[in-house]
């Protein structure tokens, strides 16, 4: 039988998707689909996301969508955007009975507004309103097959990982998550100054090792400044957007979510450039992080630069709005200029530092 992934959880008896559920359940099983996390009690780490993606031919995200929720989903966005092949032909469908899930189509389309987002999410990840309507995109997407993501390699990748130590007088690692399609000058212009930044005040430059767009721009600045500059990419990806030159570290990783963790294994702290859905996924795996007290996050400060564009529009807005429903007062600080960055970063490193240091 074909294997479909439900995402969300129950919660107790008076849960008022329960019913829901069940009814989606039925139908499921009644079509012949054999369903994993039919409790809504399975794990999800970074380390094994990719292998629960393999092993389905479908996935289905139910009403209540919580900040793990959302980030299963721009997570498999992510990937048809980036032409994973474990993805091929596998349709995703959200139950949105509650609405619960508008606030997070609102930062897509924003997105796509922005230009850091081409497809239209609606084309990808799709909304059904009852659970009758799962069951018929999800037969849809078996005769019509997905949208092409309109992307195309321009090269294999023979890339492999090396290591240079990070220089001893070095007072920190910043992870700058960003937009590897945003070509705008000014956007450009900024990502190279905060690269120059971190190199020019003892800070390590780490990026997803893209060569194009704000993150080719940070890496440019860093290098160009002499600074200690790391990266983490996947072959499928290295195949649309190619490597940096100049890297000081780089590590070859098989999927999304470990090139993610190694990020931020090795981060200290991390700023949110203006980006799209993998900026996105970025940063909700940080908050994930936050409010699960991992401590992969223990005493790391996350920064998002909320641009004002030449339009008069703050990039990271509907964003901001959609974390502050989840998440705490100080999981994360807001920059609106480019010089707000650094002393977020040193204000935030400063207060987790053990007293003496």
């Amino acid at each position: 039988m074909p294997k479909v992934r439900l995402s969300g959880t129950v919660r107790g008896t008076d849960d008022p998707g329960r019913e829901v559920r069940a009814r989606l359940l039925y139908l499921l099983f009644s079509k012949g689909w054999d369903i994993y996390n039919s409790n809504g009690d399975q794990r999800i780490t970074l380390s094994n996301i990719e292998r629960k993606i393999i092993e389905s031919e479908a996935f289905v995200f139910t009403p209540g969508a919580t900040l793990e929720d959302m980030f299963k989903a721009i997570s498999i966005f992510v990937g048809y955007q980036t032409i994973d092949r474990n993805l091929a032909g596998k349709p995703t469908v959200i139950l949105n009975t509650d609405g619960s899930w508008n606030p997070f189509f609102a930062v897509l389309d924003h997105l796509n507004r922005m230009g850091t987002i081409k497809q239209d999410h609606r084309d990808f990840l799709l909304a059904a309103e009852h659970p009758e309507g799962v069951l018929d995109t999800l037969e849809m997407v078996r005769m019509k097959g997905l949208p092409d993501a309109g992307r195309e390699k321009i090269g294999e990748s023979k890339a492999t990982s090396f290591e240079e130590p990070v220089p001893d007088d070095y007072i920190a690692n910043v992870c700058v998550f960003c937009s590897a399609t945003l070509e705008e000058p000014f956007y450009l212009a900024d990502g190279e100054s905060l690269g120059r930044q971190l190199a020019e005040n003892k800070m390590g430059c780490v990026s997803g090792a893209g060569r194009s767009g704000i993150m080719g721009a940070v890496v440019e600045g860093s290098v160009g400044a002499g600074g200690w500059t790391a990266g983490s990419n996947v072959p499928h990806i290295i195949e649309l957007e190619g490597l940096p030159d100049g890297l000081s570290s780089f590590w070859l990783r098989p999927d999304i979510y470990t090139r993610m963790e190694v990020m931020i294994e090795n981060s200290d702290a991390f700023v949110i450039f203006p980006g799209g859905a993998g900026t996105v996924q970025e940063l909700l795996a940080l908050m994930i992080f936050k409010r699960q007290k991992n401590p992969l996050m223990t005493g790391k400060p996350v920064v998002l630069f909320n641009r004002l564009n030449p339009a008069g529009v703050r990039f990271w807005d509907p964003l901001i709005g959609l974390l502050k429903t989840f998440c705490d007062p100080g999981d994360f600080a807001i920059a609106e200029t480019l010089d707000e960055i650094l002393p977020a970063i040193r204000s935030g490193l400063v207060e987790k530092q053990p007293a003496g240091a």
